[in-house]
C-alpha cells in the first residue's frame, strides 16, 4: 500500500459534520490532507480552476444549498480529468432509489453518515483503504459502506 498523502476533498454545508469528518480523518492511520468546501459551487469552482492540489478522493454530501450532490456528481463526471477520481457520497439520507441513481451516475461508493465518532473513523479508514489500494475503488462487492 502506498504511503503517499491522499488529498481528500469534502463538500458538506454542515460545519459540525465537516469538523467531525476532519477530526476523524486525522485519527486514522492513512496519511491525508483535507480540503473543505461548504457547498457544491465552491467545490466545482476549485475543480475547474485547480487552485489547490488535485483530489485523490471527493466526499460529497447530497443535501446542499445552491448545488446539491447530484448536480455536483454529474458535473464532476463531465470533467474529463476527474472521470476516474473516486467520488464517495456522504449523506444522512438512505433511499434505495437515490442510491441506485447515484451508482448509475458514476459515484464510487455511498457512505451513510454514522451517528458515532468511532464508527466514522472505521468507515473512513475502510473507504480510504479502497482509494489507497493498488486496485483503486471497485464498485463491487459493495457500493454502500456501513458498519
Amino acid at each position: 500500500m502506498s504511503k503517499a498523502i491522499l488529498n481528500v476533498y469534502l463538500a458538506d454545508d454542515d460545519s459540525d459534520d465537516r469538523t467531525f469528518f476532519s477530526d476523524a480523518l486525522r485519527e486514522i492511520p492513512i496519511p491525508s490532507k483535507i480540503f473543505e468546501f461548504n457547498n457544491g459551487v465552491d467545490l466545482m469552482a476549485n475543480l475547474i480552476s485547480e487552485t489547490i492540489d488535485k483530489p485523490n478522493v471527493i466526499f460529497l454530501d447530497l443535501k446542499m444549498p445552491m448545488m446539491d450532490g447530484f448536480e455536483c456528481l454529474s458535473d464532476i463526471r463531465d470533467l474529463a480529468k476527474y472521470t476516474n477520481t473516486p467520488v464517495i457520497i456522504y449523506s444522512t439520507s438512505y433511499h434505495p432509489k437515490e442510491i441506485d441513481r447515484l451508482k448509475e451516475m458514476g459515484a464510487s461508493l455511498y457512505l451513510q453518515k454514522p451517528s458515532s465518532y468511532n464508527q466514522l473513523k472505521t468507515l473512513l479508514h475502510k473507504c480510504l483503504s479502497y482509494v489507497n489500494s493498488s486496485e483503486g475503488i471497485k464498485v463491487e462487492p459493495e457500493f454502500v459502506i456501513s458498519i
